[in-house]
C-alpha cells in the first residue's frame, strides 16, 4: 500500500523543516552571508550550514563568492524555481487549485546602488522602469561613480531590451541623500559595506558580479553583461510583487 503513495514534492520536503523554511524566508528578502543567517535564525553555524547544503542540493539556493571579500559567500534563493515548484506541488495535490490572485496596483520608489553606477545599477533602474510602466519611481547611483556608463551597458539595453541609455549620465550616491525611497537595493558587495542612512527604507542586497570585470567590448564581456541583465530582470519581477499598494510591511529588511 505504501508503494502506491504519491511521492512528496521536493520543495515540500525542503520547506517542511522549520529551520529550512526560516532560511528560505530570510533569503527571499535578499542575499545573505552565513553569519547573517545564523544571527537571523538564532541557530549554530554548523546547523545552518548543514541545512543550506540541503537547500543547495535541491537547487533552491545558490552560493556566490563575494566580489568584495573573497573569503565571504552570499547565498541566494532562486525565487523563480521556488515559484514553479510551489505551482507544481499545488497541481500535484489537486488540479483544480486556483492560481494566486493578481497583484494590486503598482506604487512606491526604489533606489539601486553599486560602486561605479556604470553597469549594474543603471541596468536595474532601466529594466524596473520599463517593467513598471512608469508607475514606480526608480533611481540609481554609485558610491564612486564612473565618468560615464560602460559601453556594454548601453549596448545590452539597446539590443536586448530596446531601451536607449545613450544620453544617461552617472549619479553620485551623495547627491540623493535628501531623497526618501521605499526600497534601497545594493547590487555589489562593496557598496553594501559603505555607511549609509536611508531612513525608513527597506534595504535589500543582491550579490551580483561586476560584468565590467569580464572585459570592455569583446564578446565575452558583452555575454557577461547579458547574463547579469537577465538575472536583474528576474529579480525585478519578484521586486514588483512587493511594490503593490500596501505591501511594504511584508518586505524583509537587510
Amino acid at each position: 500500500m505504501g508503494d502506491d503513495r504519491a511521492s512528496v514534492p521536493l520543495l515540500m520536503r525542503m520547506a517542511a523543516h522549520p529551520l529550512r523554511w526560516a532560511l528560505m524566508s530570510e533569503l527571499a528578502g535578499g542575499d545573505r552571508r552565513v553569519r547573517e543567517l545564523v544571527a537571523a535564525v538564532g541557530e549554530p553555524q554548523n546547523l545552518v550550514s548543514y541545512h543550506l547544503r540541503l537547500l543547495r542540493s535541491a537547487g533552491l539556493v545558490t552560493a556566490r563568492r563575494s566580489t568584495f571579500d573573497g573569503r565571504d559567500s552570499y547565498y541566494h534563493l532562486d525565487l523563480a524555481r521556488c515559484g514553479r515548484a510551489f505551482a507544481e506541488a499545488a497541481g500535484a495535490l489537486h488540479p483544480a487549485l486556483a492560481p494566486p490572485a493578481p497583484p494590486g496596483p503598482l506604487g512606491g520608489s526604489v533606489l539601486f546602488l553599486c560602486t561605479g553606477n556604470s553597469a549594474r545599477s543603471p541596468i536595474a533602474e532601466a529594466l524596473l522602469r520599463q517593467r513598471g510602466g512608469g508607475r514606480v519611481e526608480v533611481a540609481s547611483a554609485g558610491s564612486h561613480p564612473k565618468p560615464a556608463l560602460h559601453p556594454n551597458t548601453v549596448r545590452v539595453m539597446r539590443e536586448r531590451y530596446d531601451i536607449d541609455l545613450g544620453g544617461k549620465t552617472t549619479t553620485a550616491m551623495a547627491s540623493l541623500a535628501d531623497r526618501r525611497f521605499d526600497y534601497v537595493i545594493t547590487l555589489c558587495d562593496k557598496v553594501r559595506e559603505v555607511p549609509r542612512d536611508h531612513g525608513s527604507a527597506t534595504t535589500v542586497h543582491w550579490s551580483l558580479p561586476d560584468p565590467t570585470a569580464a572585459g570592455s567590448s569583446d564578446d565575452a564581456g558583452y555575454a557577461e553583461f547579458c547574463r547579469v541583465a537577465e538575472e536583474i530582470e528576474t529579480r525585478n519581477q519578484f521586486l514588483l510583487a512587493l511594490l503593490t499598494t500596501g505591501s511594504a510591511e511584508n518586505a524583509h529588511h537587510d
